[in-house]
């Protein structure tokens, strides 16, 4: 019970504040886009960098947190292709679902992987950063491409969401560092700690911050499938490549983790962007984050964590 208090009260209660925020009009739309900026380009990566830097990749679980989370999403990608000749859905709102069981918001996911498997954990959940990212942006991208409305971003579009994406650059940057066998500097340490608290809950709040509840009464039957795909479905595979690949114990919860995370605030600008169905994307968001509550802590249950 303590772990379950430790790890996702504050997260949800972090999120929970930037809606309330932003639905009381405390601070304007306008106001949130140098937040969300802030955070996005300057706290995250000072977050990421130095626990990517002194994680110990040593063990071999790095390899088997990126192999098992990148299987999973793309079999679950593979899955929404193949049944998209099923589905009664035009272009654009195809595309929000195909985001919507793939895309998962790393700003819960590392703060409840910190409190859960403490701070050793942060470099084995950049590698499921590392790993999904990429991967995920560029099939989201085509998609989008294929089936967005009047767009065509193609090949160009995916590299230039690539390059400028500073949480891959993070990545990067970390994982050359810590290759290179030298300690972080002794100076660097404390300030690389504030920037990362700081981190941890301008995401959030900016993840709260951007929920929409309002389109979801419309399309109840495919927010709830979506919502359950992402929560439950989309975890399970990753957990079983997990298991194939032989993951230890913290390995298994991260990836599990990883799998488990809400929707991420990020699927809804790029489906505004390259023509797709913005409010069903924005309602999968929001219900996903609101049902994270619930299927993350009866994940780890399940599988012995809490």
């Amino acid at each position: 019970m303590s772990a379950l208090i430790d790890g996702f009260l504050p997260v949800f209660l972090m999120i929970a504040l930037g809606w309330g925020l932003k639905a009381s009009g405390f601070l304007t739309g306008d106001a949130w886009k140098p937040v969300e900026r802030l955070t996005y380009f300057v706290f995250y990566p000072a977050f990421l960098i130095p626990g990517i830097w002194q994680a110990d990749f040593t063990g071999g679980a790095a390899g088997v947190v990126g192999l098992a989370t990148l299987a999973g999403a793309m079999t679950m990608a593979l899955a929404a292709f193949l049944i998209r000749p099923l589905l009664r859905l035009d272009g654009p709102a195809y595309t929000s679902v195909f985001q919507g069981v793939i895309r998962w918001n790393g700003f819960v996911f590392i703060p409840v992987a910190a409190a859960l498997f403490g701070p050793e954990a942060v470099g084995l959940a950049a590698v499921a950063l590392g790993s999904l990212i990429p991967s995920i942006n560029v099939v989201c991208v085509l998609v989008l491409s294929k089936w967005g409305s009047g767009q065509g971003g193609g090949w160009r579009a995916v590299g230039r969401s690539l390059w400028i994406n500073p949480i891959i650059w993070s990545c990067v940057i970390g994982t050359a560092l810590n290759l290179t066998g030298v300690a972080m500097p002794a100076p660097l340490v404390q300030p690389a700690s504030m920037l990362g608290g700081a981190a941890i809950v301008l995401g959030l709040i900016v993840a709260g911050a951007g929920l929409s509840f309002r389109d979801a009464a419309g399309r109840p039957f495919t927010v709830g499938a979506v919502t359950a795909i992402k929560l439950l479905v989309l975890p399970l595979v990753m957990v079983g490549f997990a298991h194939l690949l032989g993951a230890d114990r913290t390995a298994m919860g991260i990836v599990l983790l990883a799998g488990a995370a809400p929707g991420a605030a990020a699927s809804y600008v790029l489906a505004r962007q390259m023509g797709g169905d913005a409010p069903l994307m924005a309602s999968v968001v929001a219900f996903t984050t609101v049902g994270a509550l619930f299927t993350m802590p009866l994940l780890l249950w399940l599988f012995g964590y809490l």
